[in-house]
């Protein structure tokens, strides 16, 4: 496989980007090697700029719910760049998309749409604030809410990867807003809420964890949190960003029946542009500016390409929902056999093959992977045309797009690893 073209950009790329990537777990360190530079995508595959083609299974981290270039997302491009790319005003297409969305989830009665999931998070936690009037706040460990300055204790996705537990550059009283508690623990929460309940603003949790990889809840988690939250006046926000329209049409909240207070929404809504959103309970949306005290602004939030674009997506799915049979019958598909020494979590369409045979439910279980033997399984998939996310720990993703082939065809790569590759050390 060529990749003296990726290996000359990646060179060049280093003198003026920090790291050579505008995102971390691009830049392949926890699998070494050089980054593949994509040049284009084309359903369930990409090309890189040596010509390869891959099958891809990062799907962008996670948007591409129909694969690349889907062509009704593409049209409605084509259609709104005859008429702008940015007004900062509001656009009759806003209303439709918050509609919509509202629509398919219904706890977010109401909705601020923002350019990036970290916007919407750190919005979202800002409001549970202002409306509570409490300072603090619990996440868990191993879950990754975007890059804002309180939620990146002990974080998941690229601090996993890189093994940053917390980032410099964030003042130690930030830190101390945030509770850190185990994933899947009713027992830390209620003792967290028994302790300090009556200072607690919000509880903030991937539902399906995608930033260790994928972690679903134990049975009762979420139930537990809803119940406890509202016992203690403090708000339940969803960070569906990467589960929103990805496990489920109405997200991990409608797989699993709760109605979170507060929902923010990510990469499928933006049709594979940039675009997120917050919303939930009209009485606490209700605390943003201008009608009220909690302020959130962006000149580029509501962008006509973006909206444009998540309309064609969400529309799409609405009207197709028989798409989600699909990709949970890919999704068994690809996580039928497991392969000795692997643990594989898998929710609908979203998966990770974890490099330990003990069962994944948190951050403690997920680092006893074997890193170095995933980073051989990821170059050894790579170099037969298959694509999967740099790291042990993020999520993969299946789209639409990727055939019953395409799946047979990563399945049996995956074999040949295990049956080539006998060393599980």
């Amino acid at each position: 496989m060529k990749t003296a073209a990726s290996e000359a950009l990646f060179a060049r790329a280093q003198a003026v980007i920090p790291g050579g990537v505008n995102s971390p777990v691009r830049a392949f360190r926890g699998v070494g090697g050089t980054p593949r530079f994509i040049s284009r995508g084309e359903g369930a595959r990409i090309f890189d700029v040596d010509g390869n083609a891959y099958i891809d299974y990062v799907c962008s981290w996670g948007p591409l719910l129909l694969g690349h270039r889907p062509p009704q997302v593409v049209e409605a491009l084509r259609e709104v760049l005859e008429e702008g790319t940015s007004f900062g005003a509001p656009t009759e297409r806003e209303v439709v998309l918050a509609e919509l969305i509202a629509k398919a989830v219904p706890s977010m009665e109401m909705v601020r749409l923002v350019n990036s999931g970290t916007e919407a998070t750190m919005s979202a936690l800002r409001l549970a604030r202002g409306f509570t009037g409490r300072d603090l706040s619990i996440k868990f460990e191993g879950c990754y809410h975007g890059h804002v300055d309180s939620l990146l204790v002990k974080a998941g996705s690229g601090m996993a990867t890189l093994g940053i537990a917390d980032t410099a550059g964030v003042p130690r009283s930030f830190a101390e807003t945030t509770i850190a508690l185990p994933f899947n623990s009713i027992d830390a929460v209620e003792a967290a809420f028994a302790a300090r309940g009556d200072q607690i603003a919000a509880v903030i949790v991937e539902p399906v964890v995608g930033n260790m990889g994928c972690v679903p809840p134990a049975p009762g988690f979420l139930e537990a949190l809803r119940d406890l939250t509202a016992r203690h006046g403090a708000l339940l926000i969803f960070d569906e960003v990467m589960t929103g329209f990805r496990v489920a049409l109405g997200g991990a909240q409608a797989r699993y029946g709760i109605r979170p207070d507060l929902t923010t929404l990510g990469k499928i809504i933006g049709g594979g542009l940039p675009l997120a959103a917050y919303g939930g309970r009209a009485d606490v949306m209700k605390k943003v500016a201008p009608v009220g005290p909690v302020y959130q602004a962006g000149t580029l939030s509501g962008n006509p390409l973006a909206v444009a674009a998540g309309l064609a997506m969400l529309r799409h799915l609405l009207a197709h929902p028989e798409i989600y049979d699909l990709l949970e019958a890919r999704g068994a598909q690809l996580s039928a056999w497991t392969p000795p020494g692997v643990t594989i979590n898998r929710v609908g369409s979203m998966f990770t093959f974890f490099f330990t045979p003990d069962p994944v439910t948190d951050w403690e279980s997920a680092k006893k992977s074997d890193t170095a033997r995933f980073g051989k399984f990821f170059h050894f998939l790579l170099e037969r045309g298959i694509y999967i996310a740099p790291s042990q720990f993020e999520a993969g993703f299946i789209s639409a797009a990727h055939t019953e082939d395409d799946i047979r065809a990563t399945v049996e790569a995956t074999r040949e690893f295990f049956d080539t590759t006998k060393d599980l050390s």
